[in-house]
């Protein structure tokens, strides 16, 4: 149960509370903002995060769906019904929160559909299936992010043609950005970019970012990113202003020889990447 109980602890502190990070950007950007009314508008969004931290309660009424990332160390090994006991973990999690009611019932063709309607407790939301990553060591991480509907409208993933230049596929993706950022509304967004061989791979490399990015570590093209998004004078809630992205994060996997690149790119709203870690020492795995 120890497992369980990390687990849940996980979905609830992902999904009530800004990481050291996000709480930095926002200050920062309080500061740096010269529109009065978006500045007071970034007021009210560090002030809503304290407040659910307080109370435990949601960033966001769109609670969103839970993924699962896990770094399994080469040396550990995985005790008995371990992914059984995440998915246990995320259930009381959602249930504790509460998480939103968005699990639709019925068959493939009606879950479509959405004709047989939704099932009333959190606890039916199920995660996708868990990604798993390797690491040195003997410990595990587990990394629950939680993925609202606003940015996966405003997500794409797409072909690329790089033309041997790496400007040429960051020009196309902040193409997408500056026409999907404008129609998101939950601006100070955070774009978070992969890009690798495969859409899958694209797509895993992307919630990598989201799941190992940091605010306060930009590297020199994450932060042309921002700026050059930032100077759109879209602004927070699109209402204008200079404090259009909170920072950028970029994931480059392998590439194939090719011509083209696959790129997912994902607008992350005000409220993310949503996030929490546990961290699962030997004594555990035994």
């Amino acid at each position: 149960m120890v497992l369980v109980d990390l687990i849940k602890k996980a979905v609830i502190e992902a999904s009530t509370t800004f990481r050291n990070d996000q709480l930095d950007a926002y200050r920062h950007a309080i500061e740096n903002e010269t529109n009065n009314n978006a500045k007071w508008v970034l007021e009210l969004l560090l002030e809503n995060a304290k407040i659910a931290k307080t109370n435990k309660i949601p960033l966001c009424d769109d609670t969103g769906i839970p993924h699962v990332l896990i770094e399994v160390g080469n040396e550990s090994q995985l005790p008995i019904n371990f992914f059984q006991d995440i998915n246990k973990g995320i259930a009381k999690g959602l249930s504790a929160l509460p998480a939103r009611p968005m699990a639709v019932k019925g068959n493939s063709i009606e879950r479509i559909e959405q004709s047989k309607g939704l099932y009333s407790k959190p606890d039916k939301l199920v995660a996708p299936s868990i990604m798993a990553d390797s690491m040195e060591g003997k410990e595990v991480n587990i990394h629950i992010l939680m993925l609202g509907g606003g940015p996966e409208i405003r997500a794409h993933t797409y072909k690329v043609f790089h033309k041997r230049d790496h400007r040429k596929v960051f020009e196309e993706v902040l193409t997408w950005l500056r026409s999907e950022i404008t129609m998101l509304g939950c601006t100070p967004c955070i774009p978070t970019i992969g890009i690798g061989r495969t859409h899958f791979e694209a797509t895993s490399l992307m919630l990598k970012a989201m799941a190992y990015g940091n605010l306060n570590n930009q590297s020199e093209l994450e932060n042309i990113l921002t700026k050059t998004l930032n100077n759109t004078n879209t602004g927070v809630l699109g209402i204008g202003g200079s404090i259009t992205a909170l920072g950028s994060f970029v994931n480059i996997g392998p590439q194939r020889a090719s011509g083209v690149r696959i790129t997912c790119t994902r607008p992350c709203c005000c409220v993310e990447p949503r996030k929490a870690s546990v961290n699962l020492p030997s004594k555990y795995l035994e």
